[in-house]
């Protein structure tokens, strides 16, 4: 823990640019594990860690898709064991266990390492590095948002709560993996039947192997973007509390635990 407080007094919690705010602030590791549990890549996304958790969320869909996994869950689920057995394919089966684990192992062992660094850091004065960023094709800034917008927005459709909460590289990235799924499952089409009271149609329209990724991309999606813009709101806080005392506090004022401030 020295090393860390060393090597990280000049360093900040938060960096602000125009993709987007990413911080490092205190996570539950088991959460994490169970999200890479649900998809792997999902912990790592939580984290922050973008490089590692898409490379891992286009592995499981590349690897699910070679082996039909879903498709065979969909088979046990129905007590079919053996068409769950005649769709896999066990060349490939056997790449997806390692990566599967360690997602799930890392994330846990990430989300330690990074409350380490935010409780060395967190007795820093500075924690961001600007409060205002301005380019010509973007603009972010730190401010307070609404978290019960951002979970309605993505319930209506995963990706916008997290351009809600300028989140542009996790929104563009859920964006375009919505529609892949959705039209490869033929989810739309499938609600459609449904609503026409044509059950059978929009059971036969389905496509299982595309359709079992939805539950835990959707809300995860919600989950990603509610907790988001509370850390952000957070985050805005203390970088408020911080500017007012350094520009408008008294040095002399002190005040002693207990004390009530009205």
């Amino acid at each position: 823990m020295k090393r860390l407080n060393n090597a990280g007094e000049q360093g900040n919690l938060a960096y602000v640019s125009i993709f987007g705010t990413t911080q490092i602030h205190l996570r539950s590791p088991m959460i994490a594990a169970l999200w890479s549990m649900a998809f792997p890549g999902f912990g790592h996304l939580l984290l922050s860690k973008y490089l590692r958790g898409f490379a891992l969320v286009i592995w499981e869909i590349y690897i699910n898709q070679t082996i039909h996994l879903n498709t065979a869950m969909v088979y046990t689920f129905m007590g079919d064991i053996d068409a769950a057995k005649s769709v896999l394919d066990v060349q490939f089966m056997h790449l997806y266990i390692p990566v599967y684990l360690f997602a799930i192992w890392d994330s846990y062992r990430t989300a330690v390492d990074l409350n380490k660094v935010y409780l060395s850091h967190i007795g820093n004065k500075s924690t961001i590095n600007q409060r205002l960023i301005i380019r010509p094709l973007e603009i972010n800034y730190l401010d307070k948002r609404c978290p019960v917008s951002a979970f309605f927005w993505s319930m209506a459709i995963p990706s916008v709560g997290h351009f809600y909460n300028h989140r542009i590289v996790s929104g563009l990235f859920t964006l375009v993996t919505t529609v892949i799924y959705v039209y490869h499952s033929h989810l739309l089409e499938g609600i459609h039947y449904l609503i026409l009271g044509r059950v059978e149609t929009a059971i036969n329209v389905l496509d299982k192997q595309w359709l079992l990724y939805m539950p835990s991309f959707y809300f995860f999606t919600i989950y990603d973007a509610y907790v988001g813009v509370i850390e952000n709101n957070k985050l805005f806080n203390r970088e408020q509390s911080a500017l007012l005392k350094k520009y408008y506090q008294k040095g002399s004022l002190l005040i002693d635990r207990g004390w009530r401030v009205r």
